[in-house]
């Protein structure tokens, strides 16, 4: 059994449903940062996802900010399946799609190009009954079928859209001691409260050895290794993934909490808030080209928006609407300057690797 040998920060008394999560303590020793934050989402009891989706009061996410997000995204989807040759049948798919408020904005832009929505089949990868239903409703004017991974797509071409979806894979902490790495957990200190601390059993440093500090997503891999199973199938894929997080550098501690649009220590109230990590860009870019995966980015969200014409979409609708001119301009301010969104967000594209350059790469 892992021991808790260190404990730093603050501590919290686990709130009504979280004392499942000290009572596993309890049973087998401080739990992995990755599997707390597993629990705290997706626990089809009491998980985040499974009872209280907060997008729009938790925190807010770019199609929330501007429509022009979405219908931007939904163009692009357009061009990359005009760029496999316009097929019969094409799989477009959405991983995570929240209040489906991209999607919504992404097929009414679509909507404009003859064929697109007569080829597509929209798929969602939506694990919380309670999105579905919510996600159900808003696109009851197309087919939508539901799905909880990507290797249950149909055969076929393949386009699949994930904004703010790898920042909620369950991460893992490790900090350097000398010669070794000891994973971050979570444990109870002498009251029953929650805290961090190291692991007793101690790892060779193999990789990073100028970081004192790592955090890593282990379902990055899982995820690249699927999308490598549709492309060895034979048909053209392309995913595209627009997340936070840095490029050039490795995460070390960035799991944050949000209750309410305010940040809160990750630990305060599990199950009850929205956990996030910050996307190590560069792994997952080195994941798929081990992968035989071709990759384009990350490129900044501000300037692959700008490309894909944001500003003159931008002016078309405040002339539509001079009356909501204002909040359109600083909707789309939001998102593409570098001082906010612009470049603490970034794009990546992952697919096969006889497909054109994707638009705005």
């Amino acid at each position: 059994m892992v021991r808790l040998v260190t404990t730093f920060g603050e501590s919290f008394r686990v709130s009504d449903l979280k004392s499942r999560i000290a009572n596993l303590i309890r049973a087998d020793g401080p739990m992995s940062i990755s599997t707390y934050m597993q629990l705290c989402l997706h626990d089809p009891r009491d998980g985040y996802y499974a009872t209280r989706p907060g997008l729009g009061t938790d925190f807010t996410t770019a199609p929330e900010i501007s429509q022009i997000f979405g219908e931007l995204l939904g163009l692009w989807a357009v061009h990359e399946w005009q760029q496999m040759g316009q097929p019969e049948q094409i799989n477009l798919v959405e991983l995570g799609p929240g209040r489906a408020t991209l999607m919504s904005d992404a097929l009414r832009a679509s909507a404009t190009v003859p064929g697109f929505h007569e080829a597509m089949q929209l798929i969602l990868i939506e694990a919380s009954p309670a999105l579905r239903t919510l996600q159900a409703e808003r696109l009851s004017a197309h087919h939508v079928r539901f799905e909880t991974e990507l290797t249950a797509l149909p055969s076929g071409p393949t386009l699949i859209l994930a904004n703010e979806y790898l920042d909620c894979l369950p991460a893992q902490q490790y900090i350097r001691e000398g010669e070794d790495w000891r994973e971050r957990v979570i444990g109870l200190d002498a009251d029953g409260n929650l805290g961090f601390g190291l692991a007793a059993e101690a790892l060779p440093v193999a990789d990073a050895p100028d970081l004192d500090a790592i955090e890593v997503q282990p379902a990055l891999k899982t995820l690249i290794d699927q999308i490598a199973q549709l492309v060895e199938r034979g048909d053209p894929v392309c995913a595209l993934f627009i997340d936070y997080g840095p490029v050039g550098e490795t995460p070390s501690d960035t799991l944050r909490a949000f209750q309410n649009g305010e940040q809160i220590h990750p630990l305060a109230a599990p199950g009850e808030s929205d956990l996030t990590v910050d996307v190590d860009f560069d792994h997952l870019r080195g994941l798929a080209h081990a992968a035989g995966l071709s990759v384009y980015g990350p490129v900044p969200q501000g300037s692959f928006l700008l490309r894909l014409g944001a500003e003159a979409r931008l002016n078309q609708l405040a002339k539509l609407h001079p009356d909501k001119a204002d909040d359109l301009y600083d909707g789309i301010r939001e998102l593409v300057d570098p001082d906010q969104m612009g470049t603490r967000f970034n794009a990546i594209a992952i697919g096969n690797a006889a497909l054109p350059k994707p638009a705005a790469f």
